[in-house]
């Protein structure tokens, strides 16, 4: 963008989304960007998979999580 000659975030906002924290702070300006509870997902991974060893014939189920928007300078 800046080789257009536009500039972030006054021209466009830009959002990344997982959260890398290493790739979302080394960017200029530094990216705004989604979160996901990874620990939480994966907690929740483990629990569905250890209840499916002990009852293979059980339904699964849904799970839906909630990210989070972490406002940084790109947006």
């Amino acid at each position: 963008m800046q080789d257009l000659g536009r500039r972030v975030p006054d021209d466009l906002a830009v959002v990344g989304f997982d959260d890398s924290m290493r790739r979302a702070l080394d960017c200029r300006p530094l990216l705004t960007t989604i979160r996901q509870p990874v620990e939480e997902m994966a907690a929740e991974m483990a629990e569905v998979l250890m209840a499916h060893i002990a009852a293979p014939g059980r339904l699964p189920r849904s799970v839906t999580f909630q990210p989070t928007l972490v406002v940084r300078e790109s947006a």
